[in-house]
């Protein structure tokens, strides 16, 4: 949990840069290789006066002075920083997609966002509430998680 309140103070240290809100933490079982540590994840709403691309390279930078390694596909890393949105915005680029793709489908993507913002709205989609209840109604298997999503804590 440490990583990720260090992320969300080197996050406010950035130029023209302030964090305005974070979600708490929120543990869930991993993505991919089931042979690793629960995650712990988290979502910051920031400012900033920077481009989508200049905010990813900073948070990429971010995540190298925290350590981060990558050994495997969906494997456990120290830390991995996701820019979900940007403003009202729509991305598609080689280096960046926004919306971030699992922002809909992802419980421990969608549950924190939607603490942090219940109205929050996705570009392009619709508000984010709307969306997974619909998908839940539907039950629609694309959008069910066995992640396990659940609230541990608030970021002191």
């Amino acid at each position: 949990m440490l990583q990720i309140k260090n992320a969300i103070i080197a996050l406010a240290e950035l130029p023209g840069t302030r964090v305005t809100g974070d979600s708490g933490y929120f543990k869930s079982k991993p993505m991919g290789p089931k042979d690793q540590p629960d995650y712990v994840n988290a979502v910051a709403e920031i400012v900033t006066v920077m481009t989508a691309i200049e905010l990813l390279k900073h948070c990429q930078a971010i995540e190298l002075q925290q350590g981060r390694t990558k050994s495997r596909h969906w494997g456990e890393r120290s830390i991995d920083l996701d820019m979900l949105l940007y403003a009202d915005e729509q991305i598609e680029t080689d280096e960046l997609t926004v919306p971030h793709p699992g922002v809909c489908l992802r419980d421990f993507v969608y549950m924190p966002l939607l603490k942090l913002n219940p109205g929050i709205n996705v570009p392009g989609k619709g508000l984010l509430s709307d969306i997974v209840k619909d998908a839940e109604k539907a039950a629609d298997k694309k959008y069910k998680t066995d992640y396990q999503c659940q609230f541990a804590g608030n970021i002191e």
